[in-house]
């Protein structure tokens, strides 16, 4: 008997303990989900499937590309590639295409995410394009970069997409994408210029018929200017922000007069037999002098438009010494106007010329086949892409010699210094005669990627811990402050 109670008492006791350890794992709080801001549906797939240990979480992103998917916030952050996300294109946005395996939703590459897994279900799929289309809203429904339309930003025109990239200056990534052109053609945007007033920025075509503009605010479309067909590479906008000069690069050049106020062209300039393969152009600072660079031979055409409505030009020779003819590519004036620069793409160096009389000053040797010049007035510094050399040279615009050459990646074509952020952006073209290296993605367009560099204002080296990947052909570059 003593022996049964003991047994019943201690079946007892254990009773008694099950039963409070039930009680009590009812009332212990849950720990709730940590959803990283996501809205609900998209949290499910991202923080549950991908920010996963070993993956794409903050602990092991850097053996997963760099990516960390744990939040929204980090999400925007980037790999080592860029932007992995792109608010209202899914169509530019990476996350989207390593997680669709089917081709008609859209492009889809491998691996397939989520790695070593089971591949989302269609209806996955579609939740994260429809959300990415949809802007990428947080929890609270904000779109990233949307809170500020005085944003500073970087514009990189990428010519064999039709694509404009907007890019944050701080964190390099790209923000948006903006479709440009008025046709489903290829129409290969070769510049992009901003305004003075820094309100809008415009956009010309090397195989279209129009120049556009667009808000910097917003980046939407303002209008267009239709200037026929024809192989427009470059333009200015005077400085008062009402006018503007588009170049067409043929044998028998134009130059259309825009009045960028009604998006109207005003007149046509031409001389046939005489005006021949314009290319670079730069205008004065009163807005009445128009250089324009004749890149096949030894000439600049000097237009006075005062009144643009009758211009006047003259030729400049501009290779005075023998030997190879120049081909000037680009033209710009000094931050004081007393001086304007040459790039000689057949000689491999800038020539410089006093602006009062147009006489010759110097020659400034350049690595092989200078194109592009940015200048960086606090610094007293000229930056001038060399695309065959692979490079870009640094001058010194106080004693006009080259302090610097700087390897900087495959066929930089455009650039453009940003005193505030204290670099240079250099967009490489990398085509696929380059040699370059392989894209990561493909683009929605096709084609072989290109992409951005950097060098440090201060140090003049390139920053080696950065090569962001851009669209195909990124070709013009343009900082608003």
């Amino acid at each position: 008997m003593f022996r049964l109670n003991r047994t019943l008492l201690a079946f007892g006791l254990l009773s008694i303990a099950l039963i409070s350890s039930c009680k009590y794992d009812k009332e212990d709080p849950i720990v709730p989900f940590d959803d990283g801001c996501y809205p609900p549906e998209v949290a499910e797939i991202l923080v549950k499937k991908c920010a996963t240990a070993g993956c794409h979480n903050t602990i092991s992103k850097d053996a997963a590309s760099g990516l960390d998917l744990s939040s929204w916030e980090a999400m925007f952050a980037g790999n080592g590639n860029g932007a992995t996300t792109i608010p209202f294109r899914s169509d530019q946005s990476t996350l989207f295409y390593f997680i669709n395996t089917d081709s008609t939703l859209g492009i889809t590459q491998i691996p397939t995410m989520p790695y070593n897994a089971n591949p989302l279900t269609q209806a996955e799929v579609l939740t994260i394009r429809n959300w990415i289309d949809n802007g990428a809203p947080n929890c609270n429904g904000f779109v990233k970069f949307s809170d500020n339309p005085n944003r500073r930003k970087v514009y990189v025109a990428n010519q064999g997409c039709d694509l404009i990239g907007v890019h944050d200056p701080e964190t390099k990534v790209v923000m948006r994408y903006i479709n440009v052109g008025n046709s489903a053609a290829i129409e290969s945007p070769h510049m992009v210029r901003i305004s003075p007033d820094g309100q809008f920025w415009y956009v010309a075509f090397i195989n279209g018929n129009v120049l556009q503009k667009y808000r910097t605010s917003d980046d939407t479309f303002v209008g267009e200017a239709v200037i026929t067909q024809g192989a427009w590479n470059t333009f200015v906008v005077s400085p008062d922000g009402t006018k503007a000069w588009v170049v067409d690069f043929s044998q028998t050049g134009r130059i259309a007069y825009v009045n960028t106020q009604t998006m109207t062209l005003e007149k046509m300039y031409s001389d046939p037999g005489f005006f021949q393969s314009p290319h670079g152009s730069t205008i004065s600072s009163d807005g009445n002098t128009l250089l324009v660079t004749g890149q096949q031979g030894n000439k600049i055409f000097k237009w006075d438009v005062t009144d643009p409505m009758f211009p006047e030009y003259e030729e400049i020779t501009i290779n005075n010494t023998g030997g190879n003819a120049a081909d000037p590519h680009e033209a710009a004036y000094s931050p004081d106007g007393s001086k304007y620069f040459v790039t000689c793409q057949g000689r491999d160096e800038v020539r410089v010329f006093n602006t009062a009389d147009d006489s010759f000053i110097t020659a400034i040797p350049t690595g092989s086949f200078p194109l592009e010049m940015s200048i960086a007035p606090s610094y007293n510094l000229m930056f001038v892409s060399c695309e065959v050399g692979n490079a870009v040279t640094v001058i010194d615009m106080n004693n006009l010699t080259a302090v610097k050459t700087i390897n900087v990646g495959y066929q930089p074509h455009g650039l453009a210094v940003d005193e505030v952020e204290g670099v240079v952006f250099v967009a490489n073209r990398n085509t696929p005669t380059s040699g370059g290296p392989a894209p990561h993605h493909t683009s929605s367009c096709g084609g072989r990627n290109g992409y951005m560099t950097l060098i440090n204002l201060n140090t003049l080296e390139l920053d080696d811990d950065f090569k962001m990947e851009l669209s195909v052909d990124p070709y013009s570059v343009m900082v608003k402050n």
